[in-house]
């Protein structure tokens, strides 16, 4: 099997690389084919992965390429993990919304929007040339944030999409260490969507441990996803990280305004990686590829593509997938983080019980921003922005909208091509 990855020139490429090397009984992989215009990148990273397979005697190697047809011809299913404007714009998404007081974050918020303008139109692109070229059965496999607007712009464009995150499965493999217990024994009740999550369930052999997580490790669950012990108690349910930007948005913004930007430390990390990659001896996953981020993002994406291509039995993933009535509150369109059953024929949410409404109202309110957002990076224009904008809850105010749309669209202008030279 081919297996194509757009964007293979990032730096955390070689987690793939060592998730597809530890799974050579289960995921026919023969070549894995490294999409990205950066031919310094992607070189490097494409020689320290196929050192990477060679040293754990996987028969798959390694190619690069600057050429996305080349690259995605006849491959089962393609990965995308994009960073439109790099980590320059990322630093952006992190810092122009606290002028008015609201957090900066590259997937959500201001922040997010941002992105999502940005980085819309080049995936949709993308996806049309590889349906052109590779087929219409081959998957599309989107881990480029912000994972659920993304998704649902490939999804609504008929696209064989899935859209992949890695809280979930850090959630999982944190539960089953707690508890003692086999990771696969481990089942979550994932209710949200992408990076507006939270577990109401945990569930090992089909009995619900969550109750036994809070009354024994709340603590320390607590300071992993910054929330008060307390409130998880009392909510039943560890919420992902991400809502600290909800639910503690004012302390987030003081802390965000005397740290150091994460694209700062991220581009430090990428340069130090980067001459790792380039060192002929180093033949296995250095320690400095944990302080990149995207924990298990391997485990994630090996498994899943697994499950859509390999013919077998339905697995169960916790993916980014149409809704079609899992949240009667939510349209049939719109795109939910849920566990779902894969296979061949793609994904399925599993039902869940009814969402309480404490959580059920943040969920409609952000999906709501999605479907505007999607609007305004298919569409353009810089009332849509600000449109999008009003109806976050992390924004919504006329005064706040308006700068940070008109911010937003000069420090994006470049990237936009309906706001003008």
């Amino acid at each position: 099997m081919k297996l194509a990855v757009v964007g293979g020139g990032s730096t955390y490429t070689p987690e793939l690389i060592d998730g597809i090397a530890g799974r050579r009984s289960t995921l026919d992989v023969d070549e894995i084919v490294l999409i990205d215009p950066d031919a310094y990148r992607v070189e490097a990273v494409g020689d320290f992965s196929n050192r990477l397979l060679s040293h754990a005697g996987h028969p798959a190697r390694v190619r690069t390429t600057a050429n996305l047809e080349e690259g995605v011809e006849g491959a089962s299913a393609v990965l995308i993990q994009l960073r439109v404007g790099g980590q320059r714009a990322r630093r952006g998404d992190e810092t122009f919304p606290h002028a008015c007081g609201c957090v900066g974050q590259e997937t959500t918020g201001a922040g997010g929007l941002a992105k999502a303008l940005r980085t819309v139109p080049v995936v949709l692109d993308i996806a049309d040339r590889v349906r052109k070229i590779a087929g219409d059965d081959t998957w599309i496999v989107n881990f480029t944030n912000p994972v659920g607007i993304v998704t649902r712009a490939l999804l609504n464009e008929g696209h064989r999409a899935v859209g992949l995150c890695n809280v979930a499965i850090h959630l999982q493999r944190t539960f089953a260490h707690l508890l003692g217990a086999g990771v696969d024994d481990v089942k979550l009740v994932h209710t949200g969507l992408n990076h507006l999550s939270w577990e109401r369930q945990v569930l090992v052999n089909g009995e619900d441990r969550l109750p036994e997580l809070l009354a024994e490790h709340a603590e320390f669950l607590g300071e992993h996803v910054t929330a008060p012990v307390e409130w998880m108690r009392r909510m039943n349910v560890v919420p992902s990280y991400y809502l600290k930007y909800y639910y503690g948005h004012d302390e987030q913004v003081m802390k965000q305004r005397t740290e150091r930007p994460r694209a700062d430390v991220v581009s430090d990390v990428e340069e130090e990686l980067l001459k790792v990659y380039l060192d002929p001896e180093v033949v296995t996953k250095p320690e400095q590829l944990e302080k990149r981020g995207g924990a298990y993002y391997s485990e994630a994406a090996v498994q899943l593509v697994h499950a859509l291509t390999s013919g077998g039995p339905a697995e169960e993933h916790v993916v980014n997938v149409r809704n079609e009535g899992t949240f009667d509150f939510l349209p049939d369109d719109a795109v939910i983080e849920v566990p779902s059953l894969v296979d061949a024929k793609g994904p399925r949410p599993i039902p869940q019980q009814p969402v309480e409404q404490r959580f059920a109202g943040l969920i409609a309110g952000v999906t709501a921003y999605e479907q505007l957002a999607l609007e305004a990076a298919i569409k353009g224009g810089r009332d849509r922005v600000a449109d999008a904008l009003l109806a976050h809850p992390l924004v919504g105010q006329y005064s706040k909208a308006d700068q940070l749309a008109d911010t937003l669209v000069q420090i994006n202008r470049q990237f936009l091509p309906w706001a003008g030279a």
